[in-house]
This record gives C-alpha cells, structure tokens and sequence, in this order.
C-alpha cells in the first residue's frame, strides 16, 4: 500500500507475429510491488502484425489489474518503444489499426492512474514467454492456458530478482543460424541524398533550415545512383523518402528509373538543428562552445531550439517500424540524410547513441540494413559509392 492507501502494480505486456503479418499471440501479467505474480493471461488472435498484438497485449493486462483493484496505480513495462511512446503520448497513432486499440487501452483506467516504461527485451522475458506459449499451442490446435510454472522475475530493480545463472550470449555462429531460421528479412536498401550547396560548405542543414535543392554534382550523383540502383540485383520494391527538397529529388531520380512512386514520409527527415541552423561546426563553436560541447556529449540534449539525438532517434525507430510492418519481407529504397540514416545503422549494430559520430555517410552513397521479423537486424552494405567512380 502507498501513503494515500492506493495499491501499486505493475503490468508486464508482449505480443509477436509470427510473419508480421502471420499467426500472432500476446502475452501478459501482472506483479505486486514486489515482484509476485498474481495474474497471467494470453491468447491466440490469429494474423496479426507485432504492433497490433502488442496493443492487445497491454490491454488485456489493463484488464487483468483492473479487475484485481480498479484503484490500483498502475506501471506498465513494455520492450515495444511503439506502444510506450503512443501510450505516453509522446507520438501521435497515425495508424487506422492502431488507433482503435490506443483508445480501448486508454478507456480501461483512468489515464492519471497508469504511468508506461520501455524496458530492453531481455527484461521482458515473461511477458514474452506467455506469448509465444500461445502461438505454440495454437499449432496444435490448443488453447492457452495458464500453467502454473513461475515466470522469469521481473529485470528492474525493486522487482524480484531472478536467481537462475543467465543464458551466455549467442557466439557469431549461432546468431548466423538464428537469422537464417527467421523468415525472409525486409531489405532497407538506404541512399543519402546527393550534394547540395550546404553540404559543400559543410554547414548544419536540417528540418527548419533552407531546405536547399541539389547541386549540378547533386543532380549527377542522383543519377548514377539511378542507374545503379536500377539494376534487377537490388530488387527494389518500393521507395520512400524524406519530404526535404534534396531527398525528394533524389529519390524521383531513382523511382522514375524503376518505374515506381516515392511515399514521403516526415520520420525520416533530417534532425533539426535550431539555431545553428546553416552554421559551420567551427562557427557554431566559436558563438556556443559549452552549447556544442554539452550536445556532443549527451544524445538527450538538444541544439538550442533544436532536436536531440535521442528525439531523431525515436522518430527514425517508429518510421522504421512502421515501415517493415507495410512491407514485410520485400526491398524497400530509403532516401534520407545523414543523421536518420546513421541512427539506422546504430540501431542495427545495437550500439550507444554517440556511435553516430564515429560513423560516416558520403553524399548519395548506399548502405544496407536487414530486418528480421523478431526485430534483430543486420548491416549488409555500408557506405558504398562504387557507382559514382
């Protein structure tokens, strides 16, 4: 009990697909303030996407706390950054699939009762478990339920503490057959846009700036890009690109070439970068040293009026998403900049944040990233500019 009397529980939710989209489950629970389970529930609900059994997932744990106290104060912990951020409120449910399921989530309690946390997916392995006990059981033609064998303990501190020894990390040999097994990957086939002015100059260039067009060299890197990206070895299926003016143009270059349409997409513009917007490095350290410094040091920190690393990060992470959820298994051409492809690449070799800025991306080079549907994903081809020799 807490000191105005309310109880405190904490609501554990997964769900996956199995070929997002393909035969799905969630899983749920739901914990006292001290680790102990006093409810589970999973089920089997048919195709679904990942996103959509996640949804379901949290809100049957919603509904699980609910009918233990519908006073409780509730924490829900969640590996799926989708969900904890739209439940949050942080990012707005642009999905039709999406969108009902966000309301009925917020409809089961009042929202001034529940607070969302994400959490990394290895401290999610209960929620986890239940779902994929679902899915393998609806294999066999058998409904879920609940076993009465412990779950894992909860991965945060002030939860329970698991005591078994952790399973040892996966060598490279088991990780290649563990993707191998997996269904076949969505290829994000990624392209920076060609030179502009600002790129000559080396200026900060982002979402708020000038928006320049490409240069004549810009032109004539968007069109060796074509002519190369064009060729049947890539595959592509379909292109998007960031509304700016330079990535439209060079996504046009390389879809007219394919015989495709471009979907502009806002998560893949550029960061912005506020006031040093269409400064030099130098000059912005000249005018704000500490500013730049602090920036540099900390994706949380933003350019004065601008965005952070870990706001560009978010956004890039959601369009991502949302992009393997519309085009599961196919090629996809991605025509971004700099930051928003680099957060990619980070994402993909599961590295810290100022990764970024050890990574380089030349103007209308292609890179590679494979997405498995389990999440896990893969850098194929970095930075290759082979086509504009």
């Amino acid at each position: 009990m807490t000191a105005g009397g309310a109880r405190r529980f904490v609501v554990e939710a997964d769900g996956g697909s199995r070929g997002n989209p393909g035969p799905a489950a969630y899983g749920a629970l739901v914990r006292d303030a001290d680790g102990e389970v006093l409810a589970e529930v999973a089920e089997h609900i048919g195709r679904a996407t990942n996103n959509v059994a996640e949804y379901r997932g949290l809100i049957a744990g919603l509904e699980a706390a609910r009918d233990l106290d519908p006073g409780a104060r509730i924490e829900v912990r969640m590996d799926s950054k989708l969900v904890v951020e739209q439940m949050s409120g942080r990012w707005k449910v642009k999905h039709p699939d999406m969108q009902p399921l966000a309301l009925r989530a917020r409809r089961v309690l009042p929202p001034e009762q529940v607070s969302y946390t994400w959490v990394p997916r290895e401290r999610n392995k209960a929620a986890d478990r239940l779902a994929n006990e679902a899915l393998d059981l609806a294999a066999k033609g058998l409904p879920w339920q609940p076993s009465g064998r412990p779950l894992p303990a909860a991965g945060l501190p002030g939860a329970a503490v698991d005591e078994a020894q952790p399973a040892p990390a996966p060598g490279p040999a088991l990780a290649a057959a563990a993707v191998e097994a997996l269904a076949p990957p969505t290829r994000l086939v990624l392209l920076r846009h060609g030179r502009t002015g600002d790129t000559a100059r080396h200026v900060f260039s982002g979402w708020g700036g000038a928006d320049p067009a490409l240069s004549e060299d810009g032109e004539r890197e968007a069109a060796l890009a074509a002519q190369a990206l064009s060729a049947p070895r890539w595959g592509i299926d379909a292109v998007v690109a960031s509304p700016m003016r330079r990535t439209r143009q060079t996504a046009q270059a390389v879809a007219d070439a394919l015989g495709l349409q471009v979907r502009l997409d806002e998560g893949w513009r550029e960061q912005s970068f506020g006031e040093w917007e269409g400064l030099t490095f130098g000059e912005v350290r000249e005018r704000s040293p500490e500013a730049l410094t602090t920036w540099l040091s900390s994706p949380a920190e933003r350019p004065p009026g601008g965005e952070s690393l870990d706001e560009a990060s978010a956004r890039v992470a959601l369009a991502r998403d949302e992009l393997v959820a519309r085009h599961t298994g196919r090629t996809v051409l991605v025509v971004a900049h700099l930051t928003p492809l680099l957060q990619l690449v980070r994402m993909a070799l599961d590295a810290p944040a100022p990764t970024v800025f050890r990574l380089a991306l030349e103007p209308a080079s292609v890179s590679r990233v494979d997405v498995y549907t389990d999440g896990l994903a893969t850098l194929r081809l970095l930075n290759d500019t082979s086509h504009l020799a």
